[in-house]
């Protein structure tokens, strides 16, 4: 079976697997669990669209959690009730006040100005490399969370942006899990991918044999802006309450490590990552509370998951820099390395 075959079926198998989920687990588990998956799978859409910029492309940015307040905060605004948006956002524009979207077209509308966005930063931004580009989209992110605050006749400013309709479910989220898994992986493994991990391998060389450098990140920065202003309307509709340090650097370490953990040159290893770090989250919030063992009682300990995951990311990045997954990807009975790394390998023996 051909490789492209092989990514073909594991995302139909991973499509027919979500529904499965999204449908059964509510009348089978409990909500405590529901609520667990759902996050799980919310998360593993934040994080995909981040992998496309950071992974593929060689530009670690630091800044997507911008785009995924955005989009939460569009979403919101277009998506709350007329009457109760005249209550909490007295001071809207007259159109903004006219009329309320449902909860798919302000979802689809928040990723799209979320991408137009995207554009507009990534095009300066998409021609720095290195440190430089990380400390620039780390700006960017600082720039967003001023704006949320001081930008108190949409947003509220710093006080809880409430009145958001809880309409994500786990249905939403898993439908939305499968569109992100399949545009990605029909991205990375398309003539694009290879011109994508190209650009990440060596500028130089790309821009030697014809790859547009600029282009090439720009379209992925955009896209992975678009999948990340998408997850924010999710969030937005999931939490319903938020606040501007709702997306700021609490939120960018989770995805990073959730990102680094899995590997960030598979999208696979992405999902592992999120797994594994939303999972031990959980088992450490239990922690957190305190608990007793026999006669034995261990006092609540705030703050241990937040420290637990700083030093998983710091020995992560010691002794795995690669994460579990590396540049592989799982597929059926094997995991497969990116074609391109393995021609580079041939090319060096």
């Amino acid at each position: 079976m051909s490789r492209e075959a092989r990514i073909t079926l594991l995302v139909l198998v991973a499509v027919v697997a979500g529904a499965a989920v999204a449908f059964g687990a509510p009348h089978v588990l409990s909500d405590y669990f529901v609520r667990i998956i759902l996050l799980i799978a919310l998360n593993a859409i934040l994080v995909l669209a981040l992998s496309l910029s950071n992974g593929f492309t060689g530009v670690f940015s630091l800044g997507h959690v911008g785009f995924i307040g955005a989009g939460a905060y569009i979403s919101g605004i277009l998506s709350i009730p007329v009457q109760q948006k005249m209550a909490l956002l007295p001071h809207l524009p007259g159109f903004l006040h006219a009329f309320s979207l449902p909860f798919l077209p302000a979802t689809l509308v928040a990723g799209l100005l979320t991408a137009l966005l995207a554009v507009v930063v990534g095009y300066p931004l998409m021609r720095l490399s290195g440190y430089f580009v990380s400390v620039a989209t780390m700006g960017f992110l600082i720039i967003v969370n001023v704006v949320l605050i001081n930008a108190s006749d949409f947003t509220r400013g710093a006080r809880t942006f409430t009145g958001v309709p809880l309409e994500t479910t786990l249905p939403w989220v898993m439908g939305w899990l499968a569109i992100t898994v399949f545009v990605l992986a029909r991205l990375v493994y398309s003539p694009f991918g290879r011109a994508m991990k190209a650009v990440r391998d060596d500028t130089i060389a790309a821009s030697a044999v014809g790859i547009g450098v600029l282009r090439t990140r720009l379209i992925a920065f955009v896209i992975g802006a678009f999948f990340s202003g998408v997850g924010g309307s999710l969030y937005a509709h999931y939490l319903g309450s938020f606040s501007p340090n709702t997306f700021y650097f609490a939120l960018t370490m989770s995805l990073i490590t959730m990102l680094v953990l899995g590997g960030m040159g598979s999208l696979t290893g992405a999902v592992v990552g999120v797994i594994c770090v939303s999972l031990l989250s959980e088992i450490l919030r239990s922690v957190e509370r305190g608990f007793t063992i026999g006669d034995f009682a261990v006092p609540a300990l705030f703050g241990a998951s937040q420290i637990v995951l700083g030093f998983i990311f710091i020995l992560v990045m010691i002794f795995r820099p690669k994460g579990i997954m590396g540049d592989r990807e799982l597929m059926f009975g094997s995991t497969q390395r990116s074609a391109t790394v393995n021609q580079t390998e041939e090319r060096k023996r």
